[in-house]
């Protein structure tokens, strides 16, 4: 039995700031926590001593290798071990861990996505300490979180985009600040709080499932006769192997200092979700990571899978990972809290602004930032919202922006005006409204939650484009506010002409409604780009890379490259989920109602010739139709594979993701469409992959 003493395991396995406290010397551990908190540069001495007490924690937790654990742009995380051993002159060894070997790293780059960044015969590389995310171990190996970048000096990974926009929000925050007589704050930082979705199968069940093996998500299966439609599933009741599952992910989360807080059934039959208490982003982000990776070796423990795939079954409700983002000072103000005095609620409405006008001026960034293969089946679907973005602020926030955009008293005020806003918020209550499942960024009392983002993607790419976009909103106020003769007057000017100017962000309805897509698009002009090859070559749109750029959040190149990687991975998972569905289809599906026909055949001519009278109405409607649907299903997988061959012929990135959404996408769906079909003709006995209801139901 795991030891389930919380405060002692939690954090037991990474090198913290309580490890960090209690093994440097004074003046080591100053050095390092000024680098940590106020981005000082880190002395190369300093390293040296964090190296050696950092290997010496290690080897004494078991430790033998170190790794410079880092994100490149393939979606997952990437490690080269290497041990702590060095020769010694006696033939022996010594466990050696040096500061130089600690702070930079050289993988091989040409083998990661690089999007045209590195030619395949440059392969040097470099990996970079990130002191701001704990070193931790992991299968007995010193896992410390690194950037990584190409020997030109590109960024090759999603973590130093990610500290960049970090660095340009804490920049102009604050400037902001100042304005209001924060002179004491040294550094603003935003803070996530992921919350993952994810399903859970028996493995047995889903190794004789290829398209589950191959795509993350099933390519065919009819639906069961029972789904998530008594809501029975939502909050209930946990199954004990499913809970055995969840009491030893909490305890290798809370080993590595990984906040795990809250768990529960979710919607769909096999559906679970894990809640953390949010942190500081970049180590959000390094946490999320760990998250996905350790679920899936914790569920091959219990003999089950996790499917962190957006939409892995058609018909019931797809994952996603709702991100809550906020922003605060080192001071532990929150800039998403009204706060209980007058100039408290003008700063947050300042901030607020900010937002606003972040998520209008650059709703297609946001967009694309969740832009996959398998969050194009999500999204707009029930569970989650369209992929048109909008704002939700709920009755009262709403209330308080409209008196100040027309200058008319708020009720809750008592016919006071709101000169500044500052006299509606005092006591603003955390929970004002209903929450809005269908508003895709929603205000939730203190924060903002963005719940667009799908189940299996890093959590660094939303909030790389939320920081940088709410960090452009921050410099223009901060330049308008800095050179005003009358800083009240112009801060209120300010506000209501934000709020006016944006106020088609904000939408408190229903985002599911036909009636929101026109008005959207039609009305308010917003964007509604609804897949990955619509969204991702807005990435490259002027207004966008310069805003970017000028934040120092991405070169030109660097866009240039993300932009080719991401559609190059949209076009290439399409391309493996078709050539799936034909090696099934050929190889499987077709034989199997081959086999159910010639069955039915023999059974018709037995029953005829024991009773001329026997009618056969079943077996001959039923052969009638399934031999339809196999010249149906015939057609359909030669026209599948007549895309797929054409596919291969196109060499433009931009063209190739056309083309998969425009040809190849519908000729998959048609496929699935006969196929499912004759799943609900043919036998139990001659089909020839578990069932939608035995995968659903699979673990007890």
């Amino acid at each position: 039995m795991e030891n389930t003493n919380i405060p002692e395991i939690f954090g037991s396995l990474v090198f913290n700031d309580k490890v960090m406290r209690e093994r440097l010397s004074d003046d080591v551990y100053e050095s390092l926590r000024k680098t940590i908190d106020e981005n000082v540069k880190l002395d190369e001495n300093v390293a040296d001593a964090v190296a050696e007490e950092m290997k010496k924690w290690a080897i004494e937790n078991g430790a033998t290798h170190y790794t410079h654990w880092f994100q490149p742009l393939t979606g997952v995380t990437a490690e080269k071990h290497d041990s702590f051993i060095t020769p010694a002159p006696d033939g022996g060894v010594v466990m050696e861990f040096s500061g130089k070997e600690l702070i930079k790293g050289e993988p091989d780059a040409s083998s990661f996505p690089s999007g045209g960044l590195r030619a395949t015969f440059e392969a040097r590389g470099y990996t970079a300490w990130d002191p701001t995310s704990y070193a931790f171990i992991k299968d007995h190996t010193l896992c410390i979180p690194t950037a990584f970048c190409s020997f030109s000096g590109e960024a090759l990974d999603k973590k130093t985009p990610l500290l960049r926009s970090m660095q340009a929000i804490n920049r102009q925050a604050k400037r902001i600040l100042k304005l209001f007589g924060h002179e004491d704050v040294k550094y603003v930082k935003t803070s996530v709080g992921p919350e993952q979705e994810y399903f859970l199968i028996d493995r047995e069940v889903w190794n004789r499932r290829p398209d589950l093996k191959y795509t993350g998500r099933t390519l065919f299966g009819a639906m069961p006769p029972k789904g998530q439609e008594m809501d029975d599933h939502y909050f209930g009741v946990i199954k004990p192997r499913v809970a055995e599952f969840m009491e030893d992910l909490n305890n290798e989360l809370w080993k590595l200092g990984i906040l795990a807080k809250t768990e529960h059934n979710e919607v769909a039959p096999a559906q679970h979700e894990l809640a953390p208490i949010y942190s500081t982003t970049n180590v959000a982000t390094d946490a999320n990571q760990l998250t996905m990776e350790i679920m899936k070796k914790v569920a091959n423990r219990h003999g089950m899978v996790c499917l962190l795939h957006e939409k892995p079954f058609a018909g019931v409700n797809g994952s996603g990972k709702h991100n809550n983002w906020s922003i605060s000072t080192d001071t532990g103000i929150n800039l998403m809290s009204p706060g209980e005095t007058p100039y408290e609620n003008a700063q947050f409405l300042l901030f607020l602004a900010a937002v606003i006008q972040a998520v209008d001026d650059y709703q297609d960034l946001l967009r694309l930032s969740v832009a996959t293969a398998g969050n194009d089946h999500r999204l707009g679907a029930n569970e989650a919202p369209p992929a048109i973005i909008s704002i939700f602020l709920g009755d009262e926030l709403s209330a308080v922006l409209d008196a100040i955009k027309n200058d008319k008293p708020y009720a809750g005020t008592q016919e006071v005006k709101m000169k500044l806003g500052v006299h509606a918020l005092p006591r603003f209550r955390r929970d004002t409204t209903d929450r809005n499942r269908t508003s895709p960024f929603a205000f939730t009392g203190n924060k903002f939650e963005f719940r667009s983002l799908g189940s299996a993607n890093s959590i660094a790419c939303c909030n790389i484009m939320l920081n940088a976009a709410v960090a452009e909103s921050l410099r223009q106020y901060a330049d308008e506010l800095e050179n005003a003769e009358d800083f009240e007057t112009q801060l209120h000017a300010l506000i209501k002409r934000v709020i006016t100017e944006h106020e088609r962000i904000l939408f408190d309805g229903n985002g599911y409604g036909e009636d929101w897509v026109k008005e959207a698009t039609e009305v308010r002009g917003l964007s509604n780009l609804k897949t990955t090859a619509d969204a991702m070559p807005r990435l490259l749109d002027e207004k966008n890379k310069k805003m970017l750029m000028d934040h120092k959040v991405f070169t030109e190149a660097e866009l240039q490259s993300r932009c080719e990687i991401m559609l190059e991975n949209y076009v290439k998972t399409v391309n493996i989920e078709g050539l799936t569905m034909v090696d099934m289809v050929r190889k499987n599906y077709l034989p199997a109602i081959e086999r159910y026909l010639f069955r039915l055949a023999e059974t018709t001519n037995l029953m005829r010739q024991v009773s001329s009278k026997v009618s056969c109405d079943y077996e001959v409607s039923t052969m009638e139709r399934l031999a339809e649907l196999t010249d149906c299903i015939m057609t359909a997988v030669v026209d599948l594979e007549k895309v797929l061959s054409t596919f291969k012929t196109l060499e433009d990135i931009f063209e190739s993701s056309e083309f998969v959404r425009d040809e190849m996408l519908p000729k998959m769906e048609t496929l699935r469409k006969y196929v499912d079909e004759a799943e609900m003709l043919t036998s139990q006995r001659d089909w020839p992959f578990p069932s939608y209801g035995q995968l659903l139901f699979s673990v007890n």
